[in-house]
């Protein structure tokens, strides 16, 4: 069985240059590539394009690539928690598409199943359809949604073995199984990284074949956007 498995970040994230277009997976802070960011950070790529749900927070995910201006557009549903990336939006240093949640949900499906372009009724009317195609389907007018054409997805899971194969666990499923096989290239790290045939195969989320590359995290922190806690 081909091993997908590589060294570590270093090796994971070899080929990735200035001026691509990456996705990265995860919610706020849940279910983020976090040690992939990090090194993204430390090789100082410049000039991104990063499809992502949002920035996470300031000092922390794709906030650290903002902070050093690392990125030069967001394609993301909203502004979230970052201060930075509200700051560098309305200044203009930052190039931002802000989509319904669905449709970048499903931009990131129609390019892991190779299909170009898909219509959806969610912002017809809006600035949202500004330049794009629009039709009528059963008395109800749509808009044409491109599929996304990214260089690199970055995704974390909990499980995964040397073959590709990944388990994703609770709320970090998220944008991530719509990642798989969304770039030409995709990226999981994983908490737990098994031999091949360990997993069940009734428990497997995504298939090896939608992975190139699958190294262990060395670590997480797994920090929680907005703490709640009830009263006594």
């Amino acid at each position: 069985m081909i091993t997908k498995t590589v060294s570590g970040v270093e090796e994971a994230c070899q080929g990735v240059k200035d001026d691509m277009t990456l996705m990265l997976g995860g919610f706020g802070l849940c279910g983020i590539p976090e040690n992939a960011i990090s090194q993204l950070v430390a090789l100082n790529i410049k000039g991104l394009t990063c499809i992502s749900n949002n920035a996470g927070v300031d000092d922390f995910g794709l906030g650290l690539l903002l902070q050093k201006h690392q990125i030069k557009k967001m394609i993301s549903s909203y502004v979230g928690e970052n201060a930075e990336f509200e700051r560098q939006m309305l200044s203009g240093e930052l190039e931002v598409e802000l989509i319904p949640q669905g449709t970048l949900a499903q931009r990131c499906r129609a390019a892991q199943s190779g299909i170009p372009a898909f219509y959806t009724p969610a912002g017809y009317g809006t600035e949202v359809a500004e330049g794009k195609e629009s039709r009528e389907f059963h008395g109800k007018m749509h808009i044409m949604e491109r599929a996304f054409e990214a260089d690199f997805a970055f995704v974390k899971a909990w499980k995964g073995d040397t073959a590709g194969n990944l388990i994703f666990k609770g709320t970090a499923r998220n944008f991530n199984p719509n990642m798989c096989g969304a770039a030409a290239i995709t990226v999981a790290e994983v908490e737990e990284l098994v031999p091949a045939g360990e997993l069940d195969p009734n428990e497997v989320h995504i298939p090896g074949i939608l992975v190139q590359r699958i190294f262990k995290g060395e670590r997480y922190e797994k920090r929680i956007e907005q703490r709640t806690v009830r009263s006594k």
